[in-house]
């Protein structure tokens, strides 16, 4: 915030942190609602100049509303120019409300600047909300008006219809143009590298073409846009390099503005030297209104459609989203279907998604190939982790595992950002695939596939009603703060924002018939389900920055099952010969325990009169299966297959310490290998005491571990029966593979018939 003159504007401590908390910048408890509640109050001592409200006209108004959002701009902005557009956060909107009414008395509503941050229509909505007759706007002339369902015709003059209309009419204007040069791309515009999704795509399109990429980035100069580059990159762990920084150029601009912010000649230049476009960019943000986001994602692309006409004829491939179905109660979305009615689409997000499809609609129409990629929610990657922390799917899983509840829906329409980004790649470089409509959604998870996966993780939420966990949600982030997660509280407060969740979540499956089809044809990697195995790394670093809960063992045992063993120890000089037993509870707290660490919890007593007359109780414990993925102790022919580590305490309050392993052996007695557990006891801090060996009866296997399974009673009976036989089949996969292991380093060792050094070796 450098750029703001201290003289003119003192921002108070409180409203700063106020913004840094929308902006996710702030580790501050206090919810934004709260912060927020209080920017009404003016500091002490400060004076009010705005005078009585019959004072004010719309024109003086629009100029005090102007000057004021320019103190907070590098670039002013006119009365008709969106503060947003000039470069302005959610930081700056903050602080231009707490402004206006510090100084002037005016007191905006945070929302209507996220709607629409123009000054003039903020100054036309504060007189309307105050009670004042507002004249009506200068109507634009309108040359060609998209057909509207009948029952929002009495609608057509609203502000946001006429200048949705308007935009979409502007794509008339573009020339007519032949077909583009058929051969892969060899120097590729790519727009909003430095989001999610376009870092992805700038790596894909190095590693699988040969192009080089020419990358538009926000930015002063080359270094600062390279620097940003890289940034980016690393921030989402994707490798920066030489190699990467030389099949690249930053070109500096903005694609907000006409010609992309490029001088005359550097546009021309550009036109020539790229022969594909490739629009990644736009404003993702589901609380701003249509005028708010249109310069990014409507002129955006209008203007990628004007460069990609001029000079060679290039052609354009525009990453739009499924938001263009947004509307309630939509029963099919193919890839060639109707997009929804515009006056049925309620955020803002969506109306320009979908004026932007209809802009590149009509450039189709004057001969541009225009490829038109949809994605729906892009998961985070399976391998890295990284991930979209603004996202709705992010913050829908972060809800649900801190709070245990969710609202029903039909389908989840997410894909891992890896797949999709090399299937968009895929498309963009192949030429026969240009010119058509495509879903980029992977494979939708119906309700009750995702149930299933989170009983299996443990993880069994409450179902609510939407409107129901609507109120619980917001309840409860603003009773427990979590910085990352107020821009969901304020999405579930906004009406037209919760109309575009509730329409994601009653949306039916994304249709993807012609993807599917180019996948196959080019032996592209298939969809996999954005189930738990692709969520974990994602969810472990969402739970590293606290905005996701692991399952922990305060929840209850996922899974839990008795063993027996009984056996002799002896001392270590082999003297005496006594008695041992042990009655252990084993307890998983869920299948992501199992799968990150392959370890079990411990409860129970050992029982032993030499080592005390009454039981030892274990107060904490862990079995470890395959602790060392298979490798053999001091490279012997003895595998470690499990491990068993307790604290116990006898009953004078001794502490005691136990280790145990089941080792696997190139032997047929595979049965007694499973249930033997060579043991050592010793006293905390002491070398042990005794060693020797215990075994699980026979008659006591099944009756305890098989028979004896039991599963979290929140379960349903069919949830319930499922996590016992993964739990099962996992075990039992293990172990097979555990046992397998010795026998196969023998088989390795007998295959190696040199009876000397070869002739390679004496060399």
């Amino acid at each position: 915030m450098g750029r703001l003159n201290r003289a003119d504007l003192v921002v108070p401590r409180r409203q700063r942190r106020s913004a840094e908390l929308i902006e996710g910048k702030s580790t501050s408890t206090k919810s934004i609602a709260q912060l927020l509640a209080g920017l009404g109050e003016s500091p002490r001592g400060s004076e009010r100049r705005g005078g009585d409200l019959q004072e004010w006209e719309v024109d003086r108004l629009t100029d005090t509303i102007t000057c004021t959002a320019n103190r907070f701009l590098a670039t002013p902005i006119g009365a008709d120019s969106d503060f947003f557009d000039g470069g302005a956060t959610s930081v700056a909107a903050v602080e231009l409300v707490a402004a206006l009414q510090r100084e002037h008395g005016i007191r905006l509503e945070l929302d209507d600047v996220f709607a629409d941050a123009r000054p003039r229509q903020l100054a036309r909505q504060w007189l309307r909300n105050n009670g004042r007759t507002v004249p009506a706007a200068s109507p634009s002339p309108i040359p060609a008006v998209p057909t509207l369902s009948a029952d929002a015709s009495d609608r057509a003059v609203d502000d946001t219809l006429r200048q949705l209309i308007s935009d979409v009419a502007r794509a008339d204007n573009l020339p007519f143009v032949g077909p583009p040069n058929g051969g892969k791309p060899k120097r590729i515009l790519l727009t909003g590298v430095t989001g999610f999704l376009g870092s992805h795509m700038l790596l894909d399109l190095l590693r699988h073409s040969d192009a080089h990429v020419v990358c538009l980035v926000r930015a002063d100069d080359e270094d600062q846009a390279l620097g940003r580059i890289a940034e980016s990159l690393r921030k989402f762990h994707l490798p920066w390099s030489r190699e990467v920084a030389r099949r690249i150029t930053a070109l500096p601009g903005d694609f907000r503005l006409p010609q992309l912010g490029l001088s005359p000649t550097r546009w021309e230049i550009l036109a020539e030297e790229v022969d594909s476009i490739v629009n990644v960019g736009a404003a993702v943000d589901f609380l701003r209104g249509y005028s708010s986001l249109r310069q990014s994602n409507v002129m955006g692309p209008l203007t990628l459609a004007e460069l990609a006409m001029t000079g060679q004829v290039k052609p354009l491939h525009h990453v739009s989203s499924v938001a263009v179905f947004n509307e309630l109660g939509v029963t099919r979305m193919g890839e060639d279907d109707p997009v929804a009615h515009i006056d049925r689409l309620a955020a803002g997000y969506d109306q320009t998604k979908w004026a932007a499809e209809a802009v590149l609609r009509r450039a189709r129409e004057h001969g541009l190939v225009v490829t038109i990629l949809r994605p729906a929610g892009i998961g985070g990657h399976p391998d890295s982790g990284a991930h979209n922390r603004h996202d709705f799917s992010s913050a829908f899983v972060a809800t649900q595992s801190r709070f245990g509840t969710m609202p029903a829906f039909r389908y989840l329409n997410v894909a891992a950002v890896d797949w999709v980004s090399r299937v968009a790649t895929a498309i963009t470089c192949e030429p026969n695939a240009w010119g058509y409509n495509y879903h980029l959604t992977g494979i939708p998870r119906s309700f009750d596939e995702v149930m299933r996966d989170m009983s299996i993780a443990g993880m069994a939420p409450r179902i609510q009603h939407w409107e129901d966990w609507k109120t619980d949600t917001v309840a409860r982030i603003r009773k427990e703060p979590v910085p990352e997660l107020e821009f969901l509280a304020r999405m579930l407060e906004s009406p037209t924002a919760s109309q575009l969740c509730q329409a994601q979540l009653t949306a039916p499956a994304a249709l993807c018939e012609r993807t599917m089809a180019f996948i196959n044809q080019h032996g592209l990697p298939a969809p996999t389900p954005y189930d738990g195995t692709a969520q974990r790394r994602t969810f472990e670093q969402l739970a590293a920055t606290g905005l996701a809960r692991l399952p922990h063992s305060d929840d209850g045992p996922y899974l839990s099952f008795s063993e027996t063993l009984r056996g002799c120890v002896t001392a270590p000089d082999g003297t005496g010969d006594h008695e041992c037993a042990l009655d252990l509870q084993l307890s998983i707290d869920s299948m992501y325990q199992l799968m990150t660490e392959r370890r079990i919890d411990i409860k129970g007593q050992l029982n032993c009169p030499a080592i005390h007359p009454k039981p030892l109780t274990i107060e904490s414990g862990s079995m470890w299966i395959r602790p060392d993925d298979g490798t053999p102790l001091s490279n012997g022919l003895r595998h470690p297959l499990m491990r068993y580590r307790l604290l116990m305490r006898d009953m004078d309050g001794q502490q005691w310490w136990f280790e145990g392993t089941k080792f696997a052996r190139a032997h047929r007695d595979l049965l007694r290998q499973t249930r033997t557990l060579t043991v050592e006891v010793g006293r905390a801090d002491e070398p042990a005491s005794f060693v020797g060996e215990v075994a699980v009866p026979v008659d006591t296997y099944l009756p305890d571990q098989v028979d004896g399974l039991r599963a979290n009673r929140r379960l349903s009976d069919r949830d319930q029966r499922r996590a016992k036989l993964i739990w099962l089949a996992w075990f039992n996969f293990q172990v097979g593979r555990g046992l397998l292991e010795p026998q196969l380093r023998v088989v390795t060792d007998l295959f190696d018939l040199r009876r000397g050094a070869t002739s390679k070796e004496q060399h």
